[in-house]
């Protein structure tokens, strides 16, 4: 089973401070960001500081996979960015301002010539899109599940930029909810990752400092289909890990509704604890201990 990412934490790529911390930061990946983390007149040097980062960077067994967010096309950066960090090897792209599967199949004709030229594997790099952060992007979430795009690996939402985009004064109501604008975009992107067969990525917690803010978005979250969560801050990864992890409770109910069909053979419907449960259970009951044993978190009894 392809294990999800659940937390990707963000690392400013011009930061030899915070990029010497990434060894023991606990994330299942880290961003080396060249994007909004990066001042303008730091976007050269950035490059540099992430490209000979991954030169040295211990890779494999409990280490994190070490993706970068480059700039957006529109910017004219995006090219010179991968031109740079792309000889490092990073496992994978996060593209910004994603404005659909045409963008990510640009990015990816690059990376194809970049593997070629440097005697990487074909289509080695990954590619998540963060595709709501401009105001026409939502509209092409539903190509992304016909668009052939073999790197594409994760889609993500971005509430921020889509704010500035469309000149939001704020992108949550006054009980913390998302405002509709901004639940609708995260509706879609949850969609769409899943008709596409991709990881659902949620967007970041700004607050870094409201553990119990965060701890909840997370299970919400999990519990309406995301796999993991963009994580601004370390403090927030352990959080993350643990929330995007099946529950004992969760692990147990699974087992007995296997257990459950397997005494029963051919049977569609089956009654557990007073409740109807049929073949969509079962199947949902699977994929947990799949996930669980993939995470090595005891999905055997």
């Amino acid at each position: 089973m392809n294990v999800p990412l659940r937390s990707l934490l963000f690392i400013p790529g011009d930061s030899d401070k915070k990029l010497a911390k990434v060894a023991d930061c606990g994330a299942d990946a880290v961003i080396l960001d060249l994007e909004d983390s990066v001042a303008p007149a730091q976007k050269a040097d950035a490059r540099k500081r992430v490209a000979d980062f991954l030169g040295t960077a211990p890779r494999g067994a409990g280490a994190p996979r070490y993706w970068v967010r480059i700039n957006p096309l529109d910017t004219g950066l995006a090219l010179e960015d991968l031109a740079h960090i792309m000889p490092a090897r990073p496992e994978g792209i996060l593209q910004p301002k994603t404005n659909g599967p045409a963008c990510v199949r640009q990015v990816s004709h690059y990376l194809d010539a970049f593997e070629a030229a440097g005697g990487a594997p074909d289509a080695a790099t990954a590619i998540i899109a963060i595709a709501t952060e401009t105001a026409i992007a939502p509209f092409h979430l539903g190509e992304f599940a016909g668009a052939g795009l073999s790197r594409l690996a994760g889609l993500t939402w971005g509430a921020e930029d889509l704010a500035t985009a469309i000149a939001a004064s704020g992108n949550r109501a006054a009980n913390g909810d998302w405002m509709f604008t901004f639940q609708m975009a995260r509706a879609l992107c949850l969609l769409a990752a899943h008709a596409s067969g991709v990881q659902a990525i949620e967007t970041l917690h700004a607050d870094f400092r409201d553990e119990a803010g965060l701890r909840a978005a997370c299970q919400a979250a999990r519990a309406e289909g995301f796999s993991g969560r963009l994580a601004i801050h370390p403090a927030q990864v352990a959080i993350i890990n643990a929330a995007f992890l099946p529950s004992v409770a969760e692990m147990d109910h699974a087992r007995r509704i296997i257990e459950a069909f397997a005494a029963t053979p051919g049977a569609g419907t089956i009654g557990l604890d007073g409740k109807m449960v049929d073949i969509p259970h079962l199947k949902q009951a699977e994929r947990l201990l799949a996930l669980a044993n993939a995470y090595g978190v005891g999905a055997s009894a």
